[in-house]
């Protein structure tokens, strides 16, 4: 609304603009003109981003792109594997066995994980404790690992699971309201940079026009 007509204001001035003011006004000054194109456009893009969305291989590879990145990988990890302790050890205490439950589970971990299941799953075949398959096969903590090992010495797996998730739950609450706290800040600090950007571009010619009179 603002752009377009700074743009008309500008279209009388001889003076040669500043590219970037001059970018930011054609660019205004188009989707002033387009208005209804602009619009299409915008819905068009939403609509192919909403259809690669649907595809299971365009979700995997953004998950896949989200899970490289430091520290929020991490957490993203910690979320998958408090859903899987907490389904398997309400298994584990309804009297279904081990190597069944995590069987009927495996559909709730990311792909990327899955693979690692099935790892932790043959050595479970194999004869190997519940700790140890699922820690070589990467899907536990230190504080997991720890916990596992100390229901296996009870007898309390299905307990003790539910138990990491609750605690695998509270990191991962903390960790979101961190990221709330500092998120916001940034966010705004963002949106009034850019904001603050395209005011001095489409004053900049003014500023220069006036400086030239002088």
């Amino acid at each position: 609304y603002v752009v377009p007509r700074f743009a008309r204001v500008y279209e009388d001035i001889s003076t040669t603009l500043p590219f970037f003011s001059s970018l930011l006004l054609t660019v205004g000054g188009w989707m002033g003109r387009h208005g209804m194109a602009s619009l299409f456009g915008l819905v068009a893009a939403a609509g192919l981003c909403w259809s690669a969305l649907a595809r299971e291989n365009v979700r995997a590879a953004l998950l896949r792109g989200f899970w490289r990145i430091p520290g929020v990988g991490d957490h993203m990890k910690i979320y998958q594997l408090a859903r899987f302790y907490r389904t398997v050890g309400m298994l584990l205490r309804s009297g279904i066995p081990a190597l069944k439950a995590f069987e009927m589970v495996s559909g709730l971990l990311a792909p990327n994980l899955r693979a690692q299941l099935a790892a932790a799953i043959a050595q479970l075949r194999e004869g190997h404790a519940i700790s140890a398959a699922l820690g070589s096969a990467g899907l536990t903590t230190p504080v997991s690992a720890r916990m596992l090992r100390v229901g296996e010495q009870s007898g309390r797996m299905g307990e003790l699971m539910e138990r990491i998730a609750r605690f695998h739950d509270d990191e991962t609450a903390r960790f979101v309201d961190t990221f709330t706290r500092l998120f916001e800040p940034l966010l705004m600090a963002f949106l009034g940079l850019a904001v603050g950007l395209i005011v001095v571009l489409m004053y900049m010619p003014i500023f220069e026009l006036a400086g030239s009179l002088q």
